[in-house]
């Protein structure tokens, strides 16, 4: 197996050739997935955001020619670059185009700002930034300005304007600290011959939302570096848990920075079996609701926050008898195809889930996940308890789970203890990150989630918040 990055853990070769040898990794990169998709599904819709759409040809063809002109800029294999963008197509071939050029995207919230963004451009040294030229107000291309002249790494900034905009930074120019901007839409070129990648490196890195949670601190992201192996098995075996099919729709309505809404199954799992994703860029009601209708949305993913917003519009409208004004703005439309609502980033709210299920018409389902890569899930066949008050079972037949006392021993099914997990999709350390690693790691190689949680006698997984702090950092 090909080694990771210098500064990751790598699994260890007795569980490498176990995964392989059960067929969870089979030693695919994405972006070469991405090229079967297109041969297999060519002509069907891809992706979805507003009144764009991109057939599964167009999203390779976009995706090639993109990364034909990152290497043209001399982006080299292994390099890392920070992508800070929307929920738009942008997004996913950039992601991909990235990966296909050989650099490693390290997938940045949108709403990080000049402090987060400058801690991840100097943990993975990153030569470039992807994001909006201006977003809701904040000027992203002055905050990569401003960190590139601060230190030796970001060298490129490529700005997504918006339409009918134009960059006062202007295209094609450099800063007095060398630092060279671009258009996005400039990466353009005649695709070149494939580069020799491994499906063992890193394909992405996500950021770990649960550092700092447990401690209640604002502690600088710890960085989760995420194969091409591993990631691919996680969105594929979430597909398969959700029974996703080539007629299904999916709407990212939460960031597609995130692990949920990139592959739980998300963008990478609808994408795998032909379906379409659909992009909002708000999670809002009026936005995603009026998608659902629009697009027959059957599959999507929020948090309880998100959950309640929509169920209020909802029964707003329903009171308000009097004239819409802005059809396009009606939260009330035929909801009728959706079948299936993920709920997770939180405990299991039985109310909430009999609500979503009883307004909706649909099924719910509740997840506990995490950028780490620990995935648990209800299923269909589970009875109304279980789908309705815990958050499942793990995603994997190889997922290892131990919960643990203080002391770090094992505690009966029913005792609240501290969660650990290992598996195939669950990475064994944090980027460049030797004393984090050395507290949120176990030495046979459990990962410490940090979270409290019980097990119940069916095996069903009861997460009930975060656990204690540990140690001066945290974790």
């Amino acid at each position: 197996m090909t080694s990771m990055l210098d500064g990751c853990t790598p699994w260890p070769e007795g569980f490498v050739d176990r995964y392989w040898a059960a067929g969870h990794w089979r030693g695919t990169t994405l972006d070469s997935l991405l090229r079967g998709w297109a041969l297999r599904y060519g002509t069907r819709t891809a992706l979805v955001a507003g009144g764009t759409r991109v057939t599964y040809a167009a999203l390779n063809r976009r995706a090639d020619r993109m990364a034909a002109g990152l290497r043209l800029l001399a982006l080299r294999p292994g390099q890392r670059v920070v992508v800070q963008l929307p929920n738009v197509p942008e997004f996913v071939v950039t992601v991909f185009a990235l990966m296909r050029a050989g650099a490693v995207p390290v997938l940045c919230p949108l709403t990080h700002r000049g402090p987060q963004v400058s801690h991840l451009v100097q943990v993975t040294q990153a030569v470039g930034y992807v994001g909006p030229s201006t977003y809701a107000g904040f000027d992203h291309t002055a905050m990569a300005a401003d960190i590139a002249a601060g230190g030796p790494f970001l060298r490129r900034v490529f700005t997504l304007e918006a339409p009918g905009a134009s960059s006062p930074y202007g295209g094609y120019t450099t800063d007095p600290s060398g630092c060279h901007y671009f258009p996005l839409d400039s990466l353009d070129a005649p695709p070149a011959p494939a580069l020799p990648l491994s499906a063992g490196q890193v394909a992405f890195f996500l950021l770990s939302a649960a550092h700092g949670a447990a401690a209640g601190t604002a502690a600088p992201p710890l960085l989760v570096p995420r194969t091409h192996n591993d990631y691919a098995y996680q969105a594929g075996a979430a597909a398969e848990a959700v029974s996703l099919t080539e007629d299904d729709v999916y709407l990212a309505a939460l960031p597609a920075t995130s692990d949920f809404a990139l592959g739980g199954p998300g963008i990478v799992g609808t994408l795998s079996v032909g379906g379409t994703v659909v992009l909002a860029e708000d999670p809002g009601p009026e936005a995603c609701l009026a998608a659902i209708a629009r697009e027959r949305v059957t599959v999507t993913s929020v948090v309880p926050a998100v959950a309640r917003r929509w169920l209020d519009a909802l029964a707003a409208a329903d009171q308000d008898t009097g004239p819409d004004p802005d059809p396009d703005a009606d939260v009330s439309a035929d909801l009728g195809s959706l079948r299936l609502v993920q709920v997770g980033g939180a405990p299991p709210d039985r109310a909430l889930g009999e609500r979503l299920a009883s307004v909706l018409g649909c099924r719910t389902q509740q997840v506990f996940g995490m950028a780490e890569g620990l995935f648990t899930l209800t299923r269909p066949a589970d009875p109304d308890e279980a789908a309705l008050a815990t958050q499942g079972r793990p995603l994997s037949p190889d997922d290892e789970i131990r919960i643990v006392d203080s002391d770090g021993r094992d505690v009966p099914d029913g005792q609240p203890g501290e969660l650990l997990a290992r598996g195939p999709y669950t990475v064994r350390g944090y980027y460049r990150a030797p004393e984090h690693n050395a507290r949120s790691f176990t030495g046979d190689g459990y990962f410490r989630t940090g979270t409290l949680a019980r097990r119940t006698p069916g095996g069903h997984l009861v997460v009930t918040g975060p656990g204690p702090a540990r140690g001066p950092l945290g974790r």
